[in-house]
């Protein structure tokens, strides 16, 4: 399947490209929007970060013609700030997260992220680290694949499942996605199963999370996007679901809203003055040519934030 950028030209306008900028793009996948930005750059240099070197090696032979102006950095965007002041930068013009799974990742049945392919539980984004799909499930206790499922997953049926699951893997583990498929199933009630949407989706969301601890690392690079960014700089997010999204809402809330005095103490001259103001106040969706072209576009929301002083 063709990799396609989500709102890729809303992306690239939001943040206003510089032809002698520093840009991060630290959720490189196949460089759909890093190309775009690097078209535009002159003297300008990206920094692109990704946790899975398939990503990268691949990447790197799309971008070719751009490789003087690209430098390539195998790592959790976590670590994204540390990584960038070891190779001399402290500050960037923009910096860019795009929070969905790579297409590939998802149409490769080996790397076991899907519920349409049966493979092995892995669902790693970094082939290196130890924890995957197969030691959540088949290791965690019921209290914990419960709390998963429901705060990952926002899956109603949380309980059932997990009853299911830890039945199941007493006899023998659950090794592959279509085993996991079919216990989910078998837990459900038959009402939930004629629904529209894949029965398991919300359930291999949430282990997908935990594997990759997607909302920790999303809260940690937030807080470092906003201190390297540059006086003009932008930083754009695209999400995939609301738990993501409600975590960049709160953080650019947090530096672009003035803190209120409360009403039982007198009105004091306000001295506070932003740092931030938000690009759109409201998140930018995709538009209907676009979900006629790519269907995966459906829930991603976009949101943008500028530096001013």
């Amino acid at each position: 399947m063709e990799h396609y950028s989500v709102m890729l030209h809303e992306t690239i306008s939001l943040l206003n490209i510089k032809e002698d900028g520093i840009y991060v793009d630290l959720t490189l996948g196949r460089g759909g929007h890093t190309l775009e930005i690097l078209k535009r750059l002159t003297t300008g240099h990206v920094y692109g970060f990704d946790q899975d070197i398939t990503a990268i090696n691949e990447t790197k032979v799309r971008l070719e013609k751009y490789l003087d102006k690209i430098t390539f950095v195998h790592s959790n965007f976590a670590n994204f700030e540390e990584k960038l002041h070891e190779l001399g930068v402290t500050h960037v013009d923009g910096i860019l997260m795009d929070l969905g799974v790579s297409s590939p990742q998802f149409d490769d049945a080996e790397r076991g992220f899907s519920y349409r392919f049966d493979a092995r539980l892995d669902m790693r984004m970094n082939q290196n680290q130890s924890l995957s799909a197969y030691e959540v499930v088949n290791h965690y206790d019921l209290k914990e694949l419960t709390s998963i499922f429901r705060e990952y997953g926002e899956e109603k049926f949380a309980y059932e499942i997990t009853k299911k699951i830890v039945k199941v893997r007493e006899t023998k583990p659950i090794e592959t996605t279509f085993e996991l498929v079919d216990v989910i199933k078998s837990a459900l009630p038959q009402k939930v199963l004629k629904k529209t949407g894949h029965p398991a989706k919300q359930v291999f969301q949430a282990i997908r999370i935990e594997v990759n601890d997607e909302l920790n690392v999303l809260k940690i690079a937030l807080n470092k996007a906003l201190k390297m960014i540059k006086v003009g700089g932008r930083i754009a997010v695209i999400t995939f679901h609301s738990l993501e999204d409600r975590i960049v809402k709160k953080a650019f809330k947090e530096v672009t809203t003035l803190e209120s005095t409360p009403r039982n103490l007198p009105t004091l001259p306000i001295n506070q003055e932003l740092n931030y103001v938000l690009v759109n106040k409201h998140p930018i969706e995709a538009s209907e040519e676009e979900l006629e072209q790519n269907s995966r576009s459906q829930s991603a929301k976009l949101r943008g934030i500028e530096k001013v002083k």
